[in-house]
């Protein structure tokens, strides 16, 4: 399976949450950090990023903008969508993570890009495993949040 279709992945695991209870998705992971809400949110924002900044411009020898600063990237995004329902938001990312994975299989494989002022190439290809790992990180925290097995 392609780095691409694997993207559609987080889309499953994403889902289920319009049948959790909103106090759950609310809730913090633990002290100090997101909930799923805002997780959802993170990974949301991060994807329309992605397909309106990045895929738009990836062509053979291009020239990709820097990555934002992540972290006042991520809370800019979070702050951007409060008083928005945990229901609307995953539906959000859904919606907005299906255009992504259509956009990234619109590119053309062959085509080698550099992101910001750095040497090594991507390709759609290798751009999609950046986030797949990303998505990586944030599932078990959704596993865990909702007590479900994150081996599974």
């Amino acid at each position: 399976m392609s780095a691409i279709r694997d993207l559609t992945l987080l889309i499953e695991e994403i889902k289920p949450l319009k049948d959790q209870e909103e106090a759950v998705l609310t809730e913090p992971i633990s002290e100090g950090k997101w909930s799923l809400r805002e997780i959802v949110a993170h990974l949301y924002k991060w994807d329309a990023y992605n397909t309106t900044e990045m895929v738009s411009r990836m062509e053979d020898d291009a020239q990709l903008p820097e990555f934002p600063n992540h972290d006042s990237f991520n809370a800019a995004g979070v702050k951007e969508l409060e008083g928005i329902s945990v229901y609307e938001i995953v539906n959000r990312f859904i919606s907005q993570r299906a255009s992504l994975i259509e956009a990234l299989d619109a590119v053309d494989p062959q085509a080698h890009f550099t992101i910001g002022k750095g040497k090594r190439t991507f390709t759609a290809e290798s751009f999609a495993k950046i986030f797949v790992h990303h998505d990586g990180e944030h599932l078990p925290q959704i596993h865990d949040q909702l007590g479900q097995d994150s081996r599974s």
